[in-house]
């Protein structure tokens, strides 16, 4: 596998094991771009545009999930299935499945 750099913010969380939760350190959505992602951003490889960062949480957040209607031109009352859309496409809450190995 081929050596990437990627840039996190200082407080972000450290990634978790492969299947334990999510707790938002962004690596995943740094390194690749989710598939819901590439067919907004036209982008295969990350960071992915919607990678944001959650001063009050102090973690990364997926803004598809958070807020949509700033990525996709959505009417008000679409938003909450857009959500519940988004969370299930991309696995939200199933657990962390990113294999990379973070150097020290």
């Amino acid at each position: 596998m081929k050596a990437r750099i990627i840039e996190l913010h200082a407080k972000a969380p450290a990634k978790p094991a492969i299947g334990a939760a999510c707790n938002g350190c962004g690596v995943c959505c740094a390194l690749e771009t989710c598939p819901l992602a590439i067919l907004r951003f036209l982008k295969r490889r990350g960071p992915c545009p919607a990678l944001e960062w959650s001063a009050n949480d102090v973690r990364y957040v997926c803004g598809l999930l958070k807020h949509p209607e700033h990525y996709l031109p959505l009417p008000a009352w679409t938003q909450n299935m857009a959500r519940r859309f988004f969370a299930r496409s991309i696995a939200a809450g199933k657990g962390c499945d990113s294999d990379a190995e973070l150097a020290d």
